[in-house]
């Protein structure tokens, strides 16, 4: 009994102790390691994470720092400082501002990865020695005021990294599109570090003051310090906030603090791909690197050889289904200008001679015309091929009646400023330049993005577009306008909205981002109305016919090959319904469909239409053009045979029999003849009943042919042809129509007499004529004014039957008195 009282007694001690060293650490290392309602023993239990940060931090103090050490820190600090933001209800910023469902991903992202490397002792994802197959190009050192050239090449392939890297275990990265708040994400890891020396680098001196000034806002200016230069470091440690370029860190790696900083956070992180740049990150390899991206396509190739392990992916069209940027819309425009001859260097075409085949006075007014007739003064950006093409294109655009500027590298840092200022006060509407504000630059009222410099590089084009993707309450989506063909597929050298989202079809105007999964109530009206019309551009053939058969009635034929539109017109005769007829042969003949194209929709809605009054009329518009004799031979024998034909069967063969006498059918007098009898004989009840009409021993006679063998048969045979050929041609025809001989005399003098009766055409023509014309209205009347009739005589009977009840049930009249007489 004595044992079991004390058993809880030992518990409570061990526990109150962990809380006391818990405490005792917090105030040493600025962190909690103990938060209220948790529980020590299950937190802070052996071989966790959070214990060995403990075990550590009181082994420090225990040998005499003041302040934790610069590897406890890249150790443990971040992921404390992580799980103290996440522990919030809601986790913010120092400012007050919450972060979105996709920014607190990244940042538990990044706890997930740091705990499973303390616990498991190892990266889940690799010890980045290099396995990767390519390599980026050497980097030339940008000038940090501007960069115009920043995005014009892309990494070219080489030979994977494989020398030592030890510090690829702690560089991460983590996929956001534009415009869905990176940098609020960036200033979550500098909340998340408040106790750590914080780096960040990105490619432009711009970018710069953009992120003093955003994280300013947010709460942290006081943090703020120049670099930290090895030997320099204050003797207090402390957590600065250093915002540099990357050039700068290229050439000053060697000199900065390897204590000073614990966190390096490196925006546009497959700008720093270049040897020189990732030389100068492998070389400074003690603290947490975290890379962010919004460049999808690099991200499995090189962006990994620097950044192995990935915390968090959110693809652009997770993004538009989550309303985190704004939607997109897509506008093809055909170029005039060829650029087949222009080579691509460095991953996109040749900036020089891409800009000699452009820049032309008519293509540039082309351009201010197309910008002006379609978006007005709608505020957009437009890319041109190098700074003369920029201002060139702001010249005619001027005088077109835009506000229209152009900037480039050269524009004086006061006077760009100005510019930028301007148009966000919407006294410019257009932003013309090269590549400029490619990157780092960001105005939620720009909408359209025209692309009058093509780019190969996807790299180049989803940092353009991600000029129009940021929301605004005023703008109900961004427009991007494509110098491509409207069919072109993604094996197209340039790049296109669809080629980058891998979307299946393109329609003019229409959404090509997935629809927001809550509408947000726009104020603004829709710039680009979306077509009646789309094309496949998916160069999968499964893919593209899937959207054929899916979209079929809105697909336009004339962007479709060959076997594509045979295709479609198979679905589309299927499917037709009857009152949509009017509007497809529109469709059919002002839309640049093919002849083939046509006579296949024909035939198959003639043969597998559920419509009759459709069947008839396609099989007559079908044989009203020249048939070949294959085709009219399939015809014949679905008409004489095929069940969907059979209460038509005499509509069809008078059809068919008429585009004989018109000499419709492109095939030699014996095959015509053939199928002109074959005919007549599908027909024969009704050419029967006409020869009997007109010609009382039609019976007689041709029963005594069927009932006849031998000479005898012969005979009767030779009677009825007798008969036939002094008799008129519809009742002559219609006698032979169902003559049979059974002997070789027989059928010779049958076929025989079928020759001398006339012309083939004029044969055709007079069975054709016994047959009456088919009915093309619909049934539906026909029944309705039965059933009113039928109701009629109904209430008709049902008063007659009344009318007698009444007189029976009226009471009968006083007659009046007999007057005597006098």
């Amino acid at each position: 009994m004595q044992e079991i009282k004390e058993q809880p007694t030992t518990a409570s001690e061990a526990t109150d102790g962990l809380a006391a060293a818990a405490l005792r650490a917090e105030a040493w290392a600025g962190e909690p390691f103990l938060r209220d309602g948790e529980d020590p023993a299950q937190v802070l239990a052996p071989d966790t994470s959070r214990r060995r940060a403990l075990d550590d931090a009181l082994a420090e103090i225990e040998a005499g720092h003041r302040a934790p050490s610069p590897g406890w820190k890249v150790q443990y600090g971040l992921m404390l400082g992580l799980e103290r933001v996440l522990a919030e209800q809601r986790p913010h910023l120092a400012s007050g501002t919450e972060l979105r469902r996709h920014q607190v991903d990244a940042l538990a992202g990044m706890l997930t990865e740091l705990i499973a490397s303390h616990e498991k002792e190892a990266a889940l994802n690799g010890n980045g020695n290099g396995a990767v197959a390519e390599l980026v190009q050497d980097e030339e050192e940008p000038e940090e005021d501007s960069a115009e050239d920043a995005l014009d090449e892309e990494p070219e392939e080489e030979d994977g990294y494989t020398g030592p890297d030890p510090g690829a275990v702690r560089r991460y990265r983590f996929r956001h599109p534009t415009a869905s708040g990176k940098t609020i994400a960036a200033a979550g890891f500098v909340e998340a570090a408040r106790t750590l020396g914080v780096l960040i680098l990105t490619h432009r001196r711009l970018l710069v003051s953009q992120f003093q000034r955003d994280l300013t806002t947010e709460g942290y200016g006081d943090r703020f310090s120049p670099p930290i230069e090895r030997g320099k470091e204050p003797l207090r440690g402390g957590n600065p906030l250093t915002i540099q370029t990357y050039a700068w860190f290229a050439r000053h790696q060697d000199t900065l603090s390897r204590e000073a900083y614990q966190l390096v956070i490196c925006d546009e992180a497959h700008t720093a791909l270049g040897e020189k740049t990732s030389a100068a990150i492998r070389s400074f390899p003690e603290p947490i690197y975290i890379g962010m991206t919004a460049t999808e396509q690099l991200i499995a190739k090189q962006v990994s050889d620097v950044f192995p392990a990935s915390v968090d992916d959110l693809p652009l069209q997770d993004a538009a289904r989550r309303g985190l940027i704004a939607p997109l819309r897509c506008l093809r425009v055909p170029p005039v200008a060829a650029i087949n001859q222009v080579p691509i260097v460095g991953g996109d075409f040749d900036q020089e001679i891409l800009a000699k085949t452009l820049d032309h006075q008519a293509l540039n007014q082309a351009a201010a015309s197309l910008y002006r007739d379609r978006f007005d003064n709608t505020p957009g950006i437009v890319y041109a091929a190098g700074v003369e093409h920029a201002y060139n294109l702001a010249q005619e655009f001027r005088a077109a009646g835009l506000q229209a500027e152009a900037v480039s590298g050269r524009t004086p840092p006061v006077r760009l400023a100005e510019t930028l200022a301007a148009y966000e006060r919407g006294e410019i509407n257009v932003l013309i330049n090269a590549m400029l504000l490619a990157e780092g630059w960001n105005s939620p009222r720009a909408t359209v993005c025209m692309h009058l410099a093509p780019t190969a590089s996807r790299r180049v084009y989803q940092q353009r577009i991600g000029r129009i993707m940021r929301t605004h309450p005023r703008k109900e989506a961004g427009i991007v306008v494509d110098f491509v063909p409207k069919a072109a597929t993604h094996n197209e050298r340039v790049i296109s909205l669809h080629s980058l989202l891998d979307a299946d079809f393109y329609r003019e105007g229409a959404r090509v981002t997935p629809a927001p999964r809550r509408r947000v109530q726009r104020r603004a009206r829709r710039r680009l109305t979306p077509a009646p019309w789309l094309v496949p551009v998916t160069p999968d053939v499964r893919r593209r016919l899937a959207v054929i058969t899916r979209e079929w009635q809105r697909v336009d034929p004339k962007y479709l090959d060959e076997d594509e539109q045979r295709y479609w017109a198979t679905i589309a005769g299927r499917q037709i319904r009857f009152d949509e007829r009017a509007a497809f042969v529109e469709k059919l003949t002002a839309r640049g469909a093919s002849r083939a194209c046509l006579e296949q929709f024909l035939a198959t809605c003639a043969a597998e239409n559920p419509n009759r009054r459709l069947r008839i009329i396609a099989l007559s518009d079908r044989v009203s053009m020249t048939v070949e004799r294959a085709d009219f031979d399939d015809l014949v024998t679905l008409v004489t045979q095929a069940p969907t034909w059979e209460k038509d069967r005499m509509g069809g063969v008078r059809i068919l029999l008429r585009a004989i006498s018109e000499g419709k059918a492109d095939a030699p007098e014996q095959i015509l003849a053939r199928w002109t009898w074959r005919l007549a004989r599908a027909s024969r009840k009704l050419q029967d009943r006409r020869a009997s009409a007109e010609f009382p021993e039609a019976k007689r006679l041709l029963g005594a042919l069927a009932n006849s063998r031998g000479h005898r048969h012969e005979e009767n045979a030779a009677k009825l042809v007798n008969a036939a050929l002094e008799l008129s041609l519809p009742v002559g025809v219609a006698l032979l129509a169902s003559a049979e001989g059974y002997t070789p005399r027989a059928t010779q003098l049958i076929e025989a007499a079928r020759e001398r009766l006339g012309t083939l055409q004029e044969v055709a023509g007079a069975l054709a004529e016994n047959l009456p014309q088919p009915k093309l209205t619909s049934g539906r009347s026909r029944r309705r004014k039965r059933r009113k009739r039928k109701k009629s005589q109904a209430q008709q009977q049902q008063q007659q039957r009344q009318q007698p009840q009444q007189q029976a049930e009226a009471p009968a009249e006083p007659k009046p008195a007999e007057t005597p007489a006098a």
